[in-house]
């Protein structure tokens, strides 16, 4: 049974005997490229080990929706309000364990974090799986009509938030661990970026793992390429995809709790606020890729950075051109999706 698994489980990316390194050569070559420009070598350290950690924050809050679209089909116009919902979760944390914020403590810092991440995660898993079941269930298959009932669920959404959260900003304190920043001579970064880089490389490895080293990684490719045989094998593949779908609603929640704590302000718009950014990045990396999700963070984070130091009044379109050069070179992203 395992072997024909196996033969169904084709991958869901272009071959992997043949890993396509261009790509990646393109962030090494980009901080080599802006370091002239830039002039003071610990100048830029700070600025990439910031764009690094903008980067992670970026690729968390865009891995749930390409994990979604790259496995199921789905276009999730609502994502932004996962992100919304998962730093709202971070209130129900804080409320009773407000002290632990303000303890100096690495220890209760860092398991404050740790909670708020696992109820963001848990809240908006459960809400994903509502959204799932309600909203996009219905139109499987309909991009058209995905993106309108989305949008719809999004509004509504939105609007519970602030009936009960109400609709004025809401400050949050960043745990006292995590303020200031690690000195090295003329080196500095922000402590609170060093972590959001360290939660991103975890949360990255361990979707490579799970989609390419596990059963049910396994099962969940065989069922994007020949749902029929999986089925046929005894397996329900729609239960596999609702937990997709729970899974990159989930990312998006721990995206909200570092994009919450690097704001440290809360509003139920605060979601839709890098919408347009989640998009580039997935443009960018190539649709349904987590792999080229992740590159396309990473170099929209340090072109931003680069460009807004040295030419700030481009720091704003900065996204758009890298989008449209990569555009320009290849056509479907950095790390194309074979299905498609």
């Amino acid at each position: 049974m395992s072997d024909l698994i196996t033969e169904a489980a084709a991958p869901t990316e272009l071959p992997r005997a043949k890993t396509d390194w261009l790509p990646l050569l393109l962030i090494p070559a980009l901080a080599l490229l802006a370091l002239p420009f830039v002039g003071s070598p610990s100048t830029w350290i700070t600025l990439t080990v910031a764009g690094l950690a903008m980067g992670m924050m970026i690729f968390l809050m865009a891995s749930g929706l390409t994990l979604v679209f790259g496995l199921m089909d789905i276009i999730n116009f609502g994502h932004g309000v996962f992100i919304s919902l998962g730093a709202y979760a971070t209130l129900l944390v804080l409320g009773p364990l407000a002290g632990w914020a303000t303890a100096d403590s690495v220890g209760l810092n860092l398991a404050l974090l740790l909670l708020c991440i696992l109820a963001a995660m848990a809240m908006t898993g459960i809400a994903g799986a509502v959204f799932e079941r309600v909203i996009v269930r219905p139109v499987y298959g309909s991009h058209l009509k995905q993106i309108l009932v989305t949008m719809g669920g999004l509004i509504v959404t939105e609007q519970l938030i602030h009936a009960i959260w109400g609709a004025s900003p809401i400050p949050i304190p960043l745990p006292q661990s995590l303020r200031g920043a690690f000195v090295l001579g003329d080196i500095i970064m922000e402590r609170y970026r060093v972590v959001a880089v360290a939660i991103g490389l975890v949360v990255f490895v361990g979707m490579q793992l799970i989609l390419n080293r596990t059963r049910i990684g396994l099962l969940i490719r065989a069922g994007v390429e020949n749902p029929e045989m999986v089925e046929a094998l005894g397996y329900r593949i729609r239960r596999l995809f609702v937990s997709v779908f729970i899974a990159g609603s989930a990312l998006a929640g721990l995206g909200g709790v570092m994009w919450a704590f690097y704001r440290q302000t809360l509003t139920a718009g605060m979601g839709m606020e890098v919408m347009v950014l989640v998009f580039i990045v997935i443009i960018i990396g190539g649709l349904g890729s987590v792999g080229g999700c992740f590159v396309g963070s990473i170099l929209v984070a340090l072109v931003a950075n680069y460009v807004g130091f040295i030419e700030p009044k481009l720091a704003l379109i900065s996204n758009i051109l890298v989008m449209a050069l990569v555009l320009i070179w290849r056509p479907q992203g950095l790390f194309p999706v074979a299905r498609r």
